[in-house]
This record gives structure tokens, C-alpha cells and sequence, in this order.
């Protein structure tokens, strides 16, 4: 009988280590500069999106998305899963910035953002598939 190693490959140290300064400043900017703004009602944020015409329900869960994206980025388990998700929330707030709010040049910084997500999610694709192996 034969033994199959399904561990998965271990990260680069040097990979691991940029992925987890990566998933610390997201982490931490997602919850005070992007969520906190949203959640409490800061007038930059409310301005926003009543100029896309959203309920302020909207607002609050874009809001608590990003809160849970950001907690999501500093904890192991969970950091690849929270960077699909968070990869995907860009996606949202590139379409809204290009097309409903006529950004220009700040359409950039939801790409920016997606592809610093997806990068998070390719470097912790092991542990994402360890979530639903279970």
C-alpha cells in the first residue's frame, strides 16, 4: 500500500513574509480608513454614497464587508478566503468608481487593490483548500 503526502507545499519564507506585511497594512487600513468611515456615519462617506443614490443600508454593509475582509486578512486560517472575498468587493467598487461616480483616475485604487487581493488569495490557496476539504 502506498502513502500519498497530500500537505501542500510549504510558502517560500520570503513570500510568506510579504504576504503577512500585505494582509497587516490591509488589514488594518480596510478597518480604520475604509470600514470605520462607513460604519460611523463620516460625512466624506455618507456624501459618497448618496452620490451613487444608495440607501444608507448599503453603506453600512459595504461597510461591515470590508470590517470583516480586514479581520479576515489577520487571522491565518482565514486570510486567503477574506482576500477572495475582499478581490471581489473591488471588483464592485472599480464598476461603481468607472461608471456611477465618473471617478477618472480613482478607478485605480479598487484595481490596485484587487490585485493586491488576488495576490493575498494565489499565496494562501493552500489554506483556502484546507477549508473545504474538511
Amino acid at each position: 500500500m502506498t502513502v500519498v503526502d497530500t500537505t501542500p507545499p510549504p510558502v517560500a519564507r520570503g513570500l510568506h513574509r510579504t504576504l503577512w506585511a500585505l494582509q497587516g497594512v490591509l488589514g488594518v487600513f480596510l478597518i480604520v480608513a475604509s470600514a470605520g468611515p462607513k460604519l460611523f456615519g463620516e460625512a466624506n462617506a455618507v456624501q459618497t454614497f448618496e452620490d451613487m443614490g444608495a440607501a444608507p443600508w448599503f453603506r453600512y454593509l459595504v461597510g461591515l464587508l470590508e470590517l470583516a475582509g480586514g479581520i479576515g486578512l489577520l487571522v491565518p486560517r482565514l486570510a486567503g478566503l477574506a482576500a477572495v472575498g475582499l478581490a471581489l468587493l473591488m471588483v464592485g467598487a472599480a464598476i461603481t468608481q468607472a461608471f456611477i461616480l465618473d471617478g477618472g483616475a480613482l478607478v485605480l485604487t479598487p484595481v490596485v487593490l484587487f490585485a493586491l487581493f488576488v495576490f493575498i488569495a494565489w499565496g494562501r490557496r493552500h489554506s483556502i483548500r484546507r477549508l473545504f476539504k474538511r
